[in-house]
């Protein structure tokens, strides 16, 4: 099976001590692919780095709303100036995080608007972070009829993830979804429609069950495949064919074959 991590921070300083060992396990597992999202204008280099030294590691470009702090109107001028210059399948990772203390709402959505606004001067599709902004997100995303995208380890309501599928847009779903008090995502996983999900590790964050405050790692993705896969009662080849041709979609990469 051939398996795509639709969100993994392969460039991040935890990979350093390991990142060829952790690279070569992530292909004995499958996973041939990664998407790796940038954070901040300070890690493009690093991270457009590590996916020229790695065969199917492909980058997106955003700034995190997590890291406001660090992001400078000139920024989204270098952003739209990156995009120009570099292939990158998407614009990301961006968005609106409600959940962190003290969170400047209003410079949160003046950067995700401007950041939708390059996927679509750019036409590619948008990974999105929503936490506690869920419907917020929507309601933004509505000013950009026709732009696609990803809202990762999605956590909103299943109505919304409906308005967000009619939108064109995408749920994926990552070691969270292995808790056994995870009733609420696992409903999700089990009724949505298998051609809106996609795979993710987020690696390095976000472990599964058994690796409960570990490191985690895009190896470790069959995990949500197989819970997945149970929670459908199905069969993995199946889910795993369909989330990868899902992700092959909306990040517009020809083929999934391990170098």
């Amino acid at each position: 099976m051939t398996l795509i991590d639709s969100h993994c921070h392969f460039d991040d300083a935890r990979f350093d001590c390991d990142r060829d060992a952790a690279y070569q396990r992530a292909l004995a597992a499958g996973v041939a692919i990664q998407i790796l999202p940038a954070v901040a204008r300070d890690s493009w280099s690093r991270l457009k780095s590590v996916c020229q030294q790695y065969p199917g590691l492909y980058p997106a470009y955003g700034l995190h709303p997590m890291f406001v702090g660090r992001h400078k109107d000139t920024h989204i001028e270098e952003l739209d100036r990156q995009l120009a210059a570099e292939k990158a399948v998407a614009v990301g990772e961006c968005g609106l995080d409600f959940f962190i203390g003290n969170a400047d709402r209003k410079r949160q959505v003046e950067l995700f608007e401007a950041q939708l606004a390059l996927a679509d001067k750019y036409d590619l599709p948008v990974i999105v972070h929503a936490r506690k902004a869920v419907e917020e997100v929507i309601n933004h995303l509505r000013h950009f009829p026709g732009l696609q995208g990803v809202l990762h380890s999605y956590s909103g309501s299943e109505q919304q993830a409906q308005r967000l599928i009619e939108m064109g847009f995408l749920m994926s779903f990552g070691g969270p979804l292995t808790y056994p008090g995870a009733n609420r995502l696992q409903r999700l996983a089990s009724r949505l429609p298998l051609q809106a999900i996609m795979l993710e590790s987020d690696s390095p964050d976000q472990p599964d069950v058994d690796n409960r405050g570990g490191r985690n790692e895009p190896a470790l993705l069959g995990r949500v495949l197989n819970t997945i896969a149970n929670l459908r009662k199905t069969d993995t080849q199946e889910v795993a064919l369909q989330t990868t041709s899902n992700a092959l979609r909306l990040f517009r990469i020809e083929s999934p074959d391990a170098p």
